[in-house]
């Protein structure tokens, strides 16, 4: 048997029914990727199955430095064959790492190659794929009709165009494409070097004078409206923790103005500033009806020589061990007290960390909408079968996972959809088993509606989402259901 087949990950014959039958054929809701618009609106063309697969990857970045694989080879100027190649003969290594399951379920979804990768299959594999993507079948925008991708939402800055989700949302391509306003260069007050010459751009976008604290605050209220009326309902926010410190408008006007002055904040004025913007993006989330999401946790950058050489996102971030609770739950309340709080989806990169923010989440149900407050999937380092999971489990035990939004890609790349047919599958696994125990009824409609919900349809409700019209995948993509 083939390593990826149609039961791969399903341990039991409940759970091979439920996959099948609920989960199998639900399109794609992603509501949280870096995906590039551009390369969505221009519908790329990837020369090579390095610039698909590799091109930006710092996951399997890290497990080539593990292997004694040399820069020039991981992000160097090797030739894209020369780093596929690298790439090939690490991929043996990683075998009970994420990576091993992600590379050949890939490698079967986008070019329906069964092999092993290894150094002995790469020349062949790297050209069964190159000659696959010469066809029309994985262009970007193919790729996203490929695996039922009904909308993305991509992550923004708040100074962006978004020219490239304005001119695919007015085709009928069969997806939409949304931005999502990430404004984590707005709390650089510590950083004055880049903060200014984001204030610049700021500035020229909004057309607002941001030499004060109120028209930064003007300029960011306009850019919010700006991304609604291009389709956005959903923030993001990365962050080390929550900022909650209460900080007055006198005190941020302040810090602001220091921070101009190229003085740069203090890490105290910092959190000041981060918690008052906080506060404020809170309110501009309410005012407009959007989800808020928080990535909170990673501790990033910690390798700073090759990160000076390499820059930022190139695989030298982990897991912190920041505390939580406390201000997770004290950003809640702030808003909550100030009727600002909106729909939030909150993640953790901390395993430790998973029942801390199941339980915090419970705090701030209102009864207004299901789920307002959802603790989102396994995120980063926990996106694999063990930390979905623990995800699932800690859910389960202090909240309903019955309105659970689901799986996100949180990635960059065109080859990452299947990470939501992976989640699928544990999904359908976790509660199969349970069936066969008897842990939950042997209803399997019962079981398996809460599977279709989990799978697409919480997400629609949710977030309240145009979807574009769904698509039927061409011939050559179809995949053998188990009856």
């Amino acid at each position: 048997m083939n390593f990826i087949h149609d039961n791969f990950l399903l341990h039991s014959a409940t759970a091979e029914r439920l996959y099948h039958r609920y989960a199998e054929s639900q399109p794609i809701l992603d509501y949280h990727s870096h995906l590039p618009a551009a390369d969505i609106g221009s519908d790329r063309r990837f020369s090579n199955l390095f610039e698909i697969w590799l091109e930006g990857d710092h996951y399997k970045w890290r497990a080539m430095r593990a292997n004694g694989v040399p820069e020039d080879l991981c992000t160097g100027g090797a030739s894209p064959k020369e780093k596929f190649l690298a790439w090939a003969r690490t991929v043996p290594y990683t075998l009970r790492n994420p990576l091993y399951h992600w590379a050949h379920l890939e490698l079967k979804r986008y070019f329906d190659i069964d092999s092993l990768l290894n150094e002995q299959t790469a020349e062949s594999v790297w050209h069964r794929a190159n000659e696959r993507l010469q066809t029309d079948d994985l262009t970007a925008q193919s790729i996203l009709r490929k695996f039922l991708v009904r909308a993305v939402c991509t992550s923004d800055d708040p100074t962006d165009s978004l020219d490239y989700h304005i001119s695919i949302n007015t085709q009928n391509l069969g997806f939409r494409v949304y931005p999502t306003f990430r404004p984590d260069r707005s709390l650089l007050v510590d950083k004055p070097d880049l903060f200014i010459p984001w204030l610049k751009r700021l500035e020229a976008v909004s057309n607002v004078d941001v030499s004060t604290l109120a028209g930064l605050l003007h300029a960011l209220d306009l850019r919010h409206q700006y991304f609604h009326d291009n389709g956005a309902r959903l923030s993001d926010h990365g962050l080390p923790y929550c900022y909650a410190n209460p900080c007055s408008e006198t005190e941020a006007a302040r810090i602001y103005a220091e921070a101009r002055a190229q003085r740069a904040a203090s890490p105290l004025e910092h959190e000041q500033f981060a918690s008052f913007l906080m506060v404020y993006f809170g309110h501009l989330d309410c005012k407009r009806g959007w989800t808020k999401q928080l990535h909170l946790g990673p501790l990033r950058s910690a390798n700073t020589r090759k990160v000076c050489e390499l820059g930022p996102d190139t695989g030298f971030d982990s897991i912190g061990d920041l505390p939580q609770a406390a201000a997770l739950c004290a950003y809640f309340d702030l808003l909550e007290s100030e009727r600002a709080l909106p729909r939030t989806i909150i993640y953790n990169s901390n395993p430790a960390d998973n029942y801390v923010f199941a339980t915090a989440a419970g705090n701030f149900q209102d009864g207004s909408t299901p789920g307002k407050i959802q603790f989102g999937s396994g995120w980063w380092f926990l996106d694999q079968k063990q930390g979905i999971e623990m995800q699932l489990d800690a859910l389960s035990n202090t909240g309903l996972l019955a309105r659970f939004v689901g799986m996100v890609t949180d990635s960059r790349s065109f080859m990452s959809f299947p990470r939501h047919e992976y989640f699928r599958r544990v999904l359908c696994n976790v509660l199969g088993d349970d069936m066969e125990k008897g842990d939950l009824p042997n209803d399997e409609n019962l079981v398996g509606n809460l599977v279709r919900r989990i799978c697409f349809q919480n997400a629609c409700d949710y977030l309240g989402l145009e979807l574009g019209s769904e698509v039927k995948p061409p011939d050559t993509v179809a995949v053998a259901r188990t009856p």
